[in-house]
């Protein structure tokens, strides 16, 4: 690798490999086969995002002794991949009509369904094919990953790590569908930020770069206690931008969690901490499928009213702050720790 290359911001560096990994599998897309799948998803996987996992996934590598090679970026863009899974899946779940800005992958394939004037049900159609499109990117990840160019034993110790993330991610999605019919508590909702999202995001890609390496296991328990607190505050965040954040600048509607009744700790705060008359007036608004511009603003001021807020933001600065606390005391390299703490920030103290 020339140092030019390796001077390229990660994030570039990332989009080349999946590119190239994309445009590599274009021959064995079958003879016939309409090709509307394979370039929404190239489009889809290419049109944007904050590539933390595959970024996290590197310093890993790096923190566990791994030396900056195109072998590691492959391995650490194949999360990305696998990220492009669960949000085609969970914007299917979740019934979000966009993503990053554009529509979302079911919405996209039920309009070419209505602009062809197929038969049948087009919103049945735009589901059944985005959920093709998500499998199809979880089969890549894997494919990609074990294809990066490792050596094959340092591929398997990676490799268990990825399969505990791909599980846990699945299995939080399943507790959070649970939890939306369940009791509505701050600790299951907590808990199903920490198995959907928070690990995912942050500890076990760590963990994967540095299994990559052949890091001891030292190193792999102090990523769980700089991982977990931050991926929490990351989702937490997350969260607050789903109903405060401005649209145009994180590509997704404010309605669609307060549509949804998507039980978030946020939302499980402004329940516990409501009087009876805000209590009643969430009851009518929260979970409404056709809740209006109006609606929603009157739901963000019980949320605001009730102190769910303030908590909130108490709870990301908690969390953020105990996992730098971590990252202090984690064996590495100060070139590393100094990069985490670097993308600590910057999950945490976003618009996006």
């Amino acid at each position: 690798m020339t140092l030019q290359a390796t001077r390229r911001p990660l994030s570039q560096r990332f989009d080349t490999a999946l590119a190239e990994f994309i445009d590599r599998q274009d021959p064995a897309w079958p003879d016939g086969a309409p090709r509307g799948a394979l370039d929404s998803l190239r489009r889809f996987v290419l049109a944007g995002g904050k590539r933390l996992r595959p970024t996290f996934a590197y310093w890993g590598w790096r923190g566990g002794g791994g030396e900056d090679c195109p072998e590691a970026i492959r391995a650490a863009a194949a999360l990305e991949l696998f990220h492009a899974f669960a949000l085609i899946h969970d914007d299917i779940i979740d019934g979000s009509d966009r993503r990053r800005g554009q529509p979302s992958m079911h919405r996209l394939f039920a309009t070419v369904h209505d602009r062809h004037a197929w038969r049948g049900d087009s919103l049945a159609f735009g589901r059944n094919t985005a959920l093709l499109c998500g499998d199809l990117c979880a089969a890549w990840a894997e494919q990609m990953f074990h294809e990066c160019g490792l050596p094959p034993r340092q591929i398997h110790q990676g490799y268990a790590a990825f399969a505990l993330m791909r599980t846990e991610v699945i299995a939080g999605q399943y507790l959070d569908l649970v939890s939306g019919v369940g009791d509505g508590s701050v600790a299951s909702a907590l808990t199903v930020i920490r198995m959907k999202s928070a690990r995912y995001t942050v500890t076990r890609p760590l963990q994967i770069g540095a299994c990559l390496a052949g890091a001891p296991r030292a190193l792999s328990a102090s990523f769980t206690e700089f991982g977990d607190p931050l991926g929490d505050a990351f989702q937490l965040r997350d969260d607050v931008l789903g109903v405060f954040g401005d649209p145009a600048v994180t590509g997704k509607s404010t309605l669609d969690d307060l549509r949804e009744g998507k039980m978030t700790v946020m939302m499980a705060l402004a329940r516990d901490a409501a009087d009876r008359d805000q209590a009643a007036r969430m009851s009518e608004l929260f979970g409404d499928p056709a809740l209006d511009a109006e609606g929603a603003e009157e739901l963000r001021s019980i949320i605001r009213e009730t102190g769910a807020l303030d908590r909130i933001e108490q709870m990301i600065r908690v969390r953020a702050q105990a996992g730098l606390n971590a990252l202090e005391a984690a064996p590495l390299p100060d070139f590393v720790r100094s990069a985490l703490a670097d993308l600590a920030a910057a999950a945490v103290d976003r618009t996006t």
